[in-house]
């Protein structure tokens, strides 16, 4: 079965381990399905799967079929299959799913808790990660499914309803006592995502952009930020102000900088992704004390448990449309056929070479 696999301890090593011609269907038995993926997204935001792999447990979502494995991993991935083989009940051939998914041809399932919108992958070796990834929305029985946003869905939404759910975090927290909040990486889309957020949120502070020189243009563009920094520039930041920092780059020595800047001021640092991850080694002057690693999935069983299903799914899916049409105006969407398209890829997304405004769709 051809699948994108590489070594887990140097993921920026672009290599395909070889696989037969044939795309043979996997057999299965009573209660299983296999499904073929269509299509999916590649960002930033996969590559912080691979980075946290081992913390958070990424790699053992989908571990490598084939013989002499050892050490090399499957980063998952978020997009869209069909069933084409099925012996579950309630789960027909031609079904169409939206979830996490491996970059392969097919992948084996065993639906449980499938109900009219959704289903479980209960896999045994998935029982014990998070069960927000093991969630498969059936798409055809959504109301007003329209297959049009399959592509800005499979790109967005992975990165978005980490967007809402920080949003969400930060007024409950009352934005830590700031008065003022900074993004670090300004450009991805996930900090864009939580831009929107707050640009729409009348009780929000306002927001400062700390990007790369190559892409200032870009996010001032996008008019939702007070001021607009480099990561040379960070002196241009009013250290006088309380600040709630939310840093998408992992980028240690920055933090570290900023954070010494800030000093007193400096109320909270939410640390969510790795777009810097080769530059990850812990900053001298990073504030540990008020600092945390923010884990979406956590947040979002969290709300559930106090929203509901229902509730949760109807705050963030109106939040996500909302985003998504935004995001319409500047996103441009590039399509790369099979896991050859993606390892040619590759290389680009791990070192950042890909334009903040361009969306990575793989199609198989």
């Amino acid at each position: 079965m051809p699948e994108f696999q590489i070594r887990k301890d140097h993921f920026l090593t672009n290599r395909l381990i070889e696989t037969p011609e044939t795309e043979q269907i996997p057999a299965i038995v009573e209660g299983e399905v296999v499904v073929k993926i269509d299509r999916f997204s590649f960002t930033a935001n996969n590559i912080t799967y691979a980075a946290a792999g081992d913390q958070l447990g990424y790699w053992q979502f989908f571990p490598p079929s084939g013989e002499n494995t050892t050490g090399w991993g499957v980063i998952p991935v978020w997009g869209f299959a069909d069933v084409v083989e099925s012996r579950a009940e309630g789960v027909p051939v031609g079904e169409r799913l939206f979830g996490y998914f491996p970059p392969a041809s097919y992948l084996k399932m065993l639906p449980v808790g499938v109900s009219e919108q959704r289903l479980i992958d209960g896999a045994p070796h998935r029982s014990t990660l998070p069960p927000g990834y093991n969630s498969y929305s059936r798409v055809a029985a959504e109301p007003g499914y329209d297959s049009s946003m399959d592509n800005e869905r499979m790109l967005l939404w992975p990165l978005h309803i980490t967007s809402f759910c920080l949003w969400d975090a930060l007024q409950e927290k009352d934005w830590y006592g700031a008065r003022q909040v900074v993004i670090l990486s300004a450009s991805s889309k996930t900090s864009i995502g939580l831009a929107y957020a707050l640009d729409a949120d009348p009780d929000a502070p306002p927001v400062i952009a700390v990007t790369s020189e190559r892409n200032l243009d870009f996010v001032g563009k996008l008019g939702l930020y007070r001021q607009c920094v480099s990561y040379d520039d960070l002196a241009a930041i009013d250290a006088d102000v309380p600040t709630v920092i939310v840093d998408m780059s992992g980028n240690g020595e920055v933090l570290g900088r900023l954070h010494s800047r800030l000093d007193d001021n400096m109320m909270f640092c939410i640390n969510v992704g790795l777009t810097h991850w080769d530059e990850a080694a812990p900053g001298e002057g990073v504030n540990k004390q008020r600092s945390e690693f923010f884990f979406a999935p956590g947040h979002i069983q969290k709300r559930m448990k106090e929203w509901g299903p229902a509730g949760f799914a109807s705050r963030s899916s109106t939040f996500m449309r909302e985003t998504t049409l935004k995001c319409r105006s500047w996103l441009r969407l590039k399509d790369v056929e099979g896991l050859d398209g993606l390892a040619g890829v590759y290389p680009d997304v791990c070192e950042g070479r890909v334009a903040p405004d361009e969306g990575i769709i793989v199609k198989l």
